[in-house]
């Protein structure tokens, strides 16, 4: 790796790391034969020591195996964080196959997009999300499903009490012509099957993203990238086995399979799997599990920071806080930063940077150098420069344009969609190969980069350039302000221009009066043209599956809105 500028700000973080050949189970067994007694996961108080991953993986590949699943074949893992989604994981890897994971709360429309494009013979899911996936069974690929209940990897007491909840719900009853439980499939092999020797370049992972165009693509990475992105990120992290990170992102997205799971087993650490979000349970668990690293996006932190619990607990086992997915509000930084100074503590909140592409962080900012606004530097290996978006020359320090990436963690590719393919990954005049990440952003002259706004999202109002998390982030100052949204609406007189969606800390006070306060607030920090015109306010702002604010269905409403009109 070349000397970079930001190289400087590493400290004892190495510049470039040597990453194994073979597949990522084959990294895995590396942990699970070094750290053996140290506990890999702990899930609603049962826990599983790396030994015991290693046993349970092995016992997922016999029955994956028996079931005639092979190399190169794809097992879609429709699961929320759980053991069996992790263990599944790492067992389709073992025997050389693909993993494609699926958010659960899929629309049976969404399933058969998800289950045709990877191909997915092989399924994994939980008994009250079989109906769902058997709907769709006639027209997708799929010929065998695994089913299994969340609750059996719980202790006796929490297994007993979920079972009393689940008595009024309807059974699921597999078809056993094509659908078998998990736990009861054959017994154990008398001797597991052997790991499937695969190359660092073959396909590992699908994950499902939207990109800008709205419609879901799956992205192909390979065991190279996961590896690579896993070692990256504790290498960053300096995680080791005394660490513990909360695994609050769901395994379907990049953030929480690789950071918070994978990144945390490739060093030995232990990851606490968290099944559903709730912010008095996961305030409930920082107390009583005493992570060493928080991972999360701004509306979780947030959602922390309005929690008592979590107000009024001891933080000083916190080493390290990460906020990534999107832009970190300075309020918001600032109010947790003093929540844990008050507690004990002395980490701070770090903004990161990454997109699924890149199977997700592939920057962040140093423990010990911190810039306002900045999401930080690039990690071991990835390269990272602003171009511009037509003719590909770098762009000066400070100077706006398309932030792209080059590294092991960049993807394979978009699954059989090589139009698009061709559309991010490009060649370059020094023959390397660029992700075009579709962002806007700039770097200064350390080389701390800067993120700015969604290439697609940008609004020309007046003929200027807008960035809406610029705006979003000083409405965020005002005191009274929980979250914003700014979209652009079609206007007459500006062809479009700036309206605001904010959800205040008591929605009481929202009125004619408070649009205008609002407004009158940016007005005195931003140019006229980035100001909204206008400020609808709502109880709750949409959120996507991942806790990010969906501004596309604010654009989907105030557009249906107009054309009513």
């Amino acid at each position: 790796m070349e000397q970079k500028e930001w190289h400087k700000f590493y400290g004892n973080i190495p510049r470039s790391l040597h990453y194994p050949v073979g597949s990522l189970y084959d990294l895995l067994k590396k942990s699970i034969d070094s750290h053996p007694r140290a506990l890999a996961y702990d899930f609603m108080d049962k826990t599983a020591t790396y030994t015991g991953l290693g046993q349970q993986i092995d016992e997922f590949a016999c029955k994956f195996h028996q079931a005639g699943f092979r190399a190169g074949d794809t097992m879609s893992i429709v699961m929320p964080t759980s053991p069996q989604g992790i263990v599944a994981f790492y067992a389709v890897n073992k025997l050389g196959g693909v993993a494609a994971f699926i958010h659960p709360l899929s629309t049976e429309e969404e399933l058969k997009h998800y289950l045709s494009l990877s191909g997915s013979r092989f399924a994994l899911t939980l008994d009250i999300f079989y109906e769902k996936v058997a709907a769709v069974k006639k027209e997708v690929p799929l010929e065998k499903l695994f089913v299994t209940k969340i609750s059996a990897y719980m202790p006796p007491v929490k297994k007993l009490a979920y079972s009393v909840l689940m008595l009024p719900k309807k059974k699921a009853k597999p078809d056993p012509a094509w659908a078998v439980w998990l736990e009861m499939a054959k017994a154990k092999c008398r001797k597991p099957p052997e790991r499937v020797s695969v190359g660092s370049d073959a396909l590992s992972v699908i994950l499902f993203s939207g990109g800008t165009t709205g419609v879901p693509k799956g992205v192909m990475l390979t065991n190279k990238n996961i590896v690579s992105e896993g070692m990256m990120v504790a290498a960053w992290g300096r995680l080791n086995e005394s660490d513990t990170i909360l695994a609050i992102l769901p395994i379907f997205h990049g953030f929480g399979l690789s950071v918070c799971v994978n990144a945390a087993l490739m060093a030995g650490a232990k990851t606490v799997l968290i099944p559903k979000f709730t912010v008095k349970d996961v305030a409930k668990l920082i107390r009583k599990k005493k992570p060493t690293f928080l991972i999360g996006v701004p509306t979780l932190f947030k959602a922390l920071l309005d929690e008592k619990i979590f107000r009024n607990a001891d933080l000083s086992f916190l080493k390290m806080a990460f906020s990534g997915a999107d832009t970190l509000p300075r309020t918001l930084k600032e109010e947790f930063d003093e929540t844990v100074r008050k507690n004990g503590g002395k980490s701070v909140l770090l903004e990161g940077y990454g997109l699924t592409e890149a199977v997700t962080a592939i920057m962040a900012q140093p423990a010990g150098e911190y810039r306002e606004g900045s999401i930080g530097l690039p990690f071991p290996d990835m390269d990272v420069k602003i171009v511009d978006p037509e003719t590909y020359s770098e762009k000066p320090h400070g100077e706006i344009g398309e932030i792209v990436v080059n590294g092991p963690a960049v993807m394979k590719g978009y699954l059989n969609n090589p139009e698009e393919t061709a559309a991010t990954l490009k060649v370059h005049d020094d023959g390397k190969i660029w992700l075009h990440t579709g962002d806007l952003g700039y770097r200064d002259a350390d080389g701390f980069f800067y993120f700015k706004q969604r290439l697609k999202r940008m609004i020309k109002s007046s003929g200027m350039n807008v960035y809406p998390s610029e705006v979003e982030n000083v409405i965020c100052q005002h005191e009274e302000v929980k979250f914003a949204c700014v979209i652009g609406v079609e206007d007459a007189h500006q062809m479009t221009r700036i309206k605001a969606f904010v959800e205040l800390h008591h929605p009481e006070k929202a009125s004619p009066e408070k649009e205008k306060e609002l407004i009158a607030f940016v007005r005195k920090r931003l140019i006229k043209w980035s100001c909204p015109r206008e400020i609808e306010f709502v109880e709750k702002l949409p959120l996507t599956k991942i806790g990010k604010v969906d501004f596309r269905k604010l654009e989907e409403r105030e557009h249906a809105k107009r054309e009513d009109h």
